[in-house]
């Protein structure tokens, strides 16, 4: 029969050792990282990645995509939970559904007061896309207060008026700098979040 079987502790050095690894290959990673992002003295690759005469059309580019984008969930989210309710009744009292409706009335008029807030802030980045949107940022503010109007179902006429006015402006602006805004429809998560 064999012995009973001794293991022996592991050597006190080797824990330290591997901690001194660790730690030398996060120095490293960091390192390599930071030259990576332009840590450098702004020779070698870094010199290369320097932004060219075309960037500056690439941000105008991209400025008009996330105006249009943010431009276009704001007007999708008036139509679809604030202006089709309201004409189709669904905010008059004793309406079925309408507590949902106009729960839902109040996310959406919070969520467009946000998207087009972004939007305005989006345009900044094209020179005639600001130039069309600037008029329009007292006409945004005033949607600011109206989600909660909605929300306790004391918007009328004149509120849904002041949203399909500001909509409307904000994709006028946007054709007559040359970017058009669809509605796209967000998902109720999106307005919840």
């Amino acid at each position: 029969m064999p012995g009973p079987v001794t293991t022996r502790p592991a050597a006190p050095r080797s824990v330290p050792l591997c901690r001194t690894f660790v730690a030398l290959l996060l120095a490293c990673a960091v390192l390599v990282g930071a030259t990576g992002c332009g840590g450098g003295d702004g020779g070698g690759a870094s010199a290369t990645a320097s932004p060219s005469g075309t960037s500056s059309a690439q941000a105008q580019k991209f400025a008009k995509t996330r105006f249009v984008t943010n431009a276009g969930l704001a007007a999708g989210a008036t139509y679809q939970w604030i202006v089709k309710p309201y004409r189709a009744g669904k905010f008059k009292k004793g309406a079925e559904g309408r507590t949902f409706a106009l729960v839902k009335a109040g996310l959406a008029g919070a969520f467009t007061y946000n998207r087009l807030k972004a939007a305005a802030v989006n345009a900044k980045g094209d020179p005639l896309l600001s130039k069309a949107v600037a008029p329009l940022t007292a006409g945004i503010e005033s949607l600011k207060d109206l989600g909660a109007k909605l929300r306790k179902g004391e918007a009328g006429e004149g509120d849904i008026g002041i949203f399909e006015s500001v909509i409307n402006g904000v994709k006028d602006a946007g054709a007559s700098a040359g970017a058009e805004v669809k509605d796209k429809v967000p998902s109720t998560a999106q307005l919840g979040g």
